[in-house]
């Protein structure tokens, strides 16, 4: 694996998504956005960028150390697809439970909240989650576990496919759209759209009305692998879009809550 720079690949990619919807008139959402959903998910953005990631980089390997010294790139010898393999299974499987735990226990759906109470779907919603939702993904922690192992060269690579799929499952650009129109490609989208995410299965996730026929907020939740939908028997593919988005019969709270639940509470 040839060393390349996941700290300026992923923003770039990000960026490329917001201009791709900007261009076509998709990003502002000025009919179904307010100015409460720009502060959070400026907010929730920066904390995970700026903050959030760093922060457990940086302590889980002193932790590592701590019970393991001298541990750093003790796993460096193992060939590149069993890391690819450990990866997909420690960071992003564990994603998916926790994402489909965040959904089934009310005290965890409180730090996954934010993320659904917007009237849209779009590349701005990809970050936007309770400050501490991503503090306590066990995924991240085990990332940066492996990545103070020896997995780094191979987790650069692996999380920028990651985060380009995440972030084309969450745009309004809707890239698959076209691809299922070409009769020819019919049994690559078939392959695809159960291997990873896409915008027709992912937006159903953030549907609106669960009787709409599109709508599944009670599975759909894989991030890059959809795989794991399949297996675990939360998949829904219906290649159609909901046309609403957001949270459906549940009071609205504030966004002081949606940020920082469980310090604010009203």
């Amino acid at each position: 694996f040839a060393m390349i720079n996941e700290k300026i690949l992923v923003p770039a990619i990000f960026a490329g998504f917001i201009v791709l919807e900007a261009v076509t008139g998709r990003f502002l959402q000025k009919e179904r956005g307010s100015r409460r959903d720009v502060i959070i998910e400026v907010l929730s953005s920066l904390t995970i960028v700026l903050v959030t990631v760093p922060l457990i980089f940086a302590v889980a390997p002193m932790l590592v150390e701590a019970i393991r010294p001298g541990s750093k790139d003790a796993l460096a010898f193992l060939p590149w697809y069993l890391m690819v393999a450990i990866l997909l299974v420690g960071d992003d499987m564990t994603q998916y439970w926790w994402h489909r735990a965040s959904h089934t226990f009310p005290v965890l759906y409180n730090l996954h909240r934010a993320h659904h109470s917007g009237a849209y779907l779009s590349i701005r919603t990809a970050y936007r989650n309770n400050l501490f939702y991503y503090l306590f993904m066990p995924g991240l922690w085990i990332a940066a576990v492996l990545v103070h192992l020896g997995f780094y060269p191979v987790y650069a690579v692996y999380l920028v496919v990651k985060m380009t799929v995440i972030f084309g499952a969450h745009s309004s650009w809707r890239w698959d759209a076209a691809l299922y129109r070409i009769p020819l490609l019919a049994p690559v989208m078939w392959v695809l759209e159960r291997v990873i995410s896409t915008p027709a299965t992912h937006s159903a996730h953030h549907g609106l009305h669960k009787e709409d026929g599109v709508t599944h907020y009670k599975g759909n939740y894989g991030n890059l692998l959809f795989f794991w939908d399949v297996l675990f028997g939360t998949a829904k593919i219906t290649r159609r879009y909901p046309e609403t988005y957001g949270i459906e019969g549940m009071e609205p709270v504030s966004a002081g809550r949606e940020l920082l639940w469980p310090l604010v509470r009203k």
